[in-house]
């Protein structure tokens, strides 16, 4: 078992956190990525994996319960957030789920910037649901304000009721290959998230190769991050099944050397149904099952809850709707 901080446990989750272990530089440099191997499983995947009619409705429901509803623009107003809610406690309109035969479905979470928090929170608190609320933090999406102002942007995040941290990773780090500087910087964000889910985006559009990513991935776990997540959705390449297959790997490595069980989130660019079974289906070949709950999967996204709710609803009538039927705030 890792040496290092004492297992604990999350409200949300029932296995043990990960509390990080020390930095293994040999097992880092030992990660590499055959690139060529990869694109060729992941080109394989979309064919291979293809679910129809119940299957598919059962595929679509287990992926709305992952998503990480998120609204991150700059024009973002209490307004906008409290009908993100709204949408997250109820993501599929009442008909259609009585139809389905599914009650209680929520969103895996909704995700905001720190300033939207006090109003996520109070929506919450006024329709009685009890949801995750992640804020972005660590100077998102470049993560290159002063290190203290990073710090204590998670502390005030988590102050806020903010129950999940999704922090950004500096880059440079990665690019340099100062892996010590990496565990450092994420072992103190960690630390500042105290009870908080820490989620560390390592914007692999940035990182310049697969093995940075897989490399990238370890040593974040390492230092004890309970989710990798691909990208802010603000890089010029955010999430792809390459990258997803790498980053899922490093986890597996990682549970079966440790016992510990570190999430996956995809985040930009993941807009239509059909990709997100694709995802599905991908980690339940790479991880299993086991992988295949909100807890350790989540989509990050804000236009694919529509384009799933479509979906639900030709399953159901044999006809698509108009977007403005599935509104999404």
């Amino acid at each position: 078992m890792p040496q290092g901080q004492a297992p604990a446990q999350l409200p949300q989750i029932a296995d043990n956190r990960n509390p990080g272990i020390d930095l293994d530089m040999d097992w880092v440099r030992a990660a590499q990525a055959n690139t060529s191997a990869i694109e060729r499983r992941c080109a394989t995947l979309p064919g291979r994996r293809s679910v129809k009619k119940e299957h598919q409705a059962a595929w679509l429901l287990k992926a709305i319960s992952m998503i990480d509803l998120t609204t991150l623009s700059g024009d973002d107003t209490p307004g906008r957030v409290r009908r993100l809610v709204a949408k997250a406690v109820q993501p599929v309109r009442p008909d259609l789920l009585e139809a389905l035969d599914m009650t209680g479905l929520t969103t895996g979470a909704v995700c905001v910037y720190h300033d939207m928090i006090e109003p996520a929170v109070a929506t919450l608190d006024q329709l009685g649901a009890t949801l995750p609320v992640a804020a972005v933090s660590t100077g998102f999406p470049a993560g290159l304000s002063p290190f203290h102002l990073r710090l204590e942007e998670i502390r005030e995040s988590v102050k806020a009721r903010a129950t999940e941290i999704d922090i950004v990773i500096s880059r440079r780090h990665v690019l340099t290959g100062d892996w010590q500087a990496l565990y450092d910087e994420m072992k103190a964000f960690r630390e500042a998230c105290g009870d908080a889910h820490v989620k560390a985006i390592l914007a692999t559009g940035e990182l310049g190769s697969l093995r940075n990513v897989a490399r990238a991935s370890l040593v974040c776990m390492m230092a004890g991050a309970d989710f990798i997540k691909t990208s802010t959705g603000k890089e010029s390449v955010n999430a792809t099944l390459p990258v997803s297959l790498v980053m899922i790997r490093a986890i597996r490595d990682y549970f079966e050397a440790t016992g510990y069980r570190v999430g996956y989130k995809p985040a930009g660019g993941i807009s239509k149904a059909k990709d997100a079974i694709t995802y599905l289906a991908l980690i339940k070949e790479e991880l299993g099952d086991e992988w295949l709950t909100p807890h350790l999967f989540r989509f990050g996204a804000s236009s694919l809850l529509g384009d799933i709710e479509r979906q639900l609803e030709h399953h159901l009538t044999g006809h698509y709707s108009a977007g403005h039927r599935h509104p999404i705030g």
